[in-house]
């Protein structure tokens, strides 16, 4: 399979199903076969899933992308090999983290829950225009990209995560934020947000908020 069939929400149901890691092997970057260099959009996925992985607590070390040839037996044998040593060092999926296995599994729901948002604004604002690995890791480790994961995905991580949670039951702000492990002032930002779009409302009597 090419690797530029990989898939945001394959690397996240990985996680999800208790993988402990995931490696992804791809052909030589500039040595497709194939005139869309499917290799860079594994890339990008890859810098993508990273950052949501940081941004949910995940320790992103434990998904590794690496480009070689048919050739390279010898170096698969080594960076598999050095990968489940890594992957061993960080422990058990949750566990290693100090998270709590289903938080977690609700947070990466929730990112999953997102993943044709996070194609959709990918492919609008944060592709690039041209395919060379300089370009792509100078631009997925800058701060213009951090920024930009911030306002683009980052917050909507967050309202999904809200959302999640308030089809539970009613909660207020502060039950929102020790949820989330969230300040309840960002709690009330993405809150009066989300009213404002009509997704959610202030049940007066419950003095909790709801979903519409």
């Amino acid at each position: 399979m090419c690797s530029g069939r990989i898939d945001l929400e394959f690397l996240l149901r990985a996680f999800a199903n208790g993988q402990d890691g995931v490696f992804v092997g791809g052909c030589k970057l500039d040595e497709c076969n194939y005139v869309t260099h499917g290799n860079y959009d594994a890339l990008a996925n890859v810098y993508l899933c990273r950052k949501i992985m940081e941004r949910i607590g995940l320790n992103p070390e434990r998904l590794r992308i690496e480009f070689m040839s048919g050739a390279d037996g010898g170096l698969l044998v080594d960076v598999t090999n050095d990968f489940a040593r890594q992957v061993k060092g960080l422990g058990p999926i949750a566990e290693g983290e100090g998270i709590d296995r289903q938080v977690l599994n609700f947070r990466i729901d929730a990112a999953r829950k997102l993943v044709p948002y996070i194609k959709l604004v990918e492919r609008e604002r944060l592709r690039m225009p041209k395919k060379e690995k300089k370009a792509y890791h100078e631009f997925f480790t800058s701060e213009k990209f951090d920024r930009l994961f911030d306002e683009l995905v980052g917050n909507q991580l967050a309202v999904s995560q809200i959302m999640s949670l308030l089809q539970n039951k009613p909660l207020s702000t502060g039950e929102i934020a020790e949820a989330l492990d969230l300040n309840p002032s960002e709690i009330a930002k993405y809150i009066s947000s989300s009213s404002r779009q009509g997704l959610v409302r202030y049940d007066e009597d419950a003095k909790r908020y709801a979903l519409v």
